[in-house]
């Protein structure tokens, strides 16, 4: 039984993966999490598109805890078409060139999806002084197998189309370790789905809302929309981290590793986290045996970063899976990681009662 629940879960990551939903267009996503989360009747929406999951508590006071995980991926969007049928994009999210040349992509139209590819010149007819210069966004383009503009609006793409990375999950030498696309932020929403399910199996004292936000990778927006909707008293985001212990990366830029525990943000570009929530964290970490590391993001922030200043304030703190390459089309992540942020979300979601929210609001 323990093997059959292990293959579930490694299913349902690669499905979490491999669905396209960059931002703004997080539908097939959405639709996936409610299929994951069906044992949930009360399932409600903010007007920006994030879905809430939602287990409430016996008592009206009990406090209001909400998991936030962004549902959206780094992509593109189709928004000119040459005469000769190429589709020149922009991006949606934070991309640096050198990982987007000569990638598969999927555009997604109209009548279906087309697999493209993000052109590039052969080494065979590059001058000597392109060899070494980095070629720019604004001037790539995709190829998807069409001759001219008429040819590429038959097909179904206009102006507007979503482009998501085409990338299959594959498991790596030791078999913990998975390579594939969007670990940021799929493992953040099979992380919320794992733990929602803890709570609805077990029990907990709080109401407890399973967010999956949109758009946080274009400014997150869905964030400080169901945040404002559901007005929640202490909020755990889980999301990523950029990981370390790879050749160039700094130890003092990058300290979490891949494998070595859950990462616990002590700062970010968006949040300076609570501190009482973040040391709560890290007995309740110690209590259960759970392996953490730091985090520490003096560039980027994550969904906390709206969600700690809505209403009169939010007890937060992010939880991050250490990952390898993020914002590529490859991304590498292990499980023992977040199968121990699961672990520790869910202890804490069953310790936080009335009490130890009072006693770490007045900290």
């Amino acid at each position: 039984m323990k093997k059959k629940k292990q293959l579930e879960k490694l299913e349902w990551l690669r499905r979490f993966s491999e669905t396209c939903g960059v931002s703004g267009f997080e539908g097939r996503m959405k639709a996936l999490l409610q299929e994951r989360l069906a044992a949930y009747g009360d399932v409600s929406y903010d007007k920006l598109g994030s879905v809430i999951f939602t287990k409430k508590a016996e008592e009206a006071d009990a406090p209001k805890i909400m998991l936030a995980s962004h549902m959206d991926e780094i992509g593109f969007m189709v928004k000119y078409i040459t005469k000769e049928g190429f589709l020149r994009f922009t991006c949606l999210g934070g991309w640096w060139e050198q990982v987007m040349l000569s990638q598969r992509v999927i555009v997604h139209g109209s009548k279906g999806d087309i697999v493209g590819v993000i052109g590039s010149k052969p080494p065979h007819i590059l001058p000597p002084e392109e060899r070494t210069k980095v070629v720019q966004k604004k001037d790539m383009y995709i190829d998807i197998g069409a001759n001219s503009a008429d040819e590429v609006r038959e097909l179904g793409v206009f102006e507007g189309c979503p482009v998501t990375p085409d990338v299959k999950v594959a498991a790596m030498g030791d078999g913990k370790t998975l390579v594939g696309k969007a670990w940021d932020n799929r493992i953040g929403c099979a992380v919320m789905a794992d733990v929602m399910d803890n709570v609805l199996a077990d029990g907990s004292p709080n109401t407890v809302y399973g967010v999956g936000t949109v758009q946080e990778e274009v400014g997150l927006r869905g964030a400080q929309t169901s945040a404002n909707l559901l007005n929640p008293d202490i909020a755990f985001v889980l999301d990523t981290c950029v990981a370390g212990g790879t050749p160039g990366v700094a130890d003092d830029v990058a300290p979490a590793v891949i494998g070595k525990g859950v990462a616990i943000t002590i700062f970010d570009a968006s949040m300076i986290p609570n501190t009482a929530l973040r040391d709560f964290a890290l007995a309740t970490a110690k209590e259960i045996g759970v392996p953490t590391q730091i985090s520490i993001s003096e560039g980027g922030g994550t969904d906390g970063g709206r969600i700690h200043l809505s209403g009169c304030g939010v007890l937060t703190l992010t939880f991050s899976i250490p990952t390898r390459y993020i914002h590529s089309h490859q991304s590498v992540i292990h499980i023992d990681d977040y199968l121990g942020a699961v672990k520790l979300i869910t202890a804490m979601v069953e310790k936080l009662d009335k009490a130890k929210y009072q006693e770490l609001l007045a900290k």
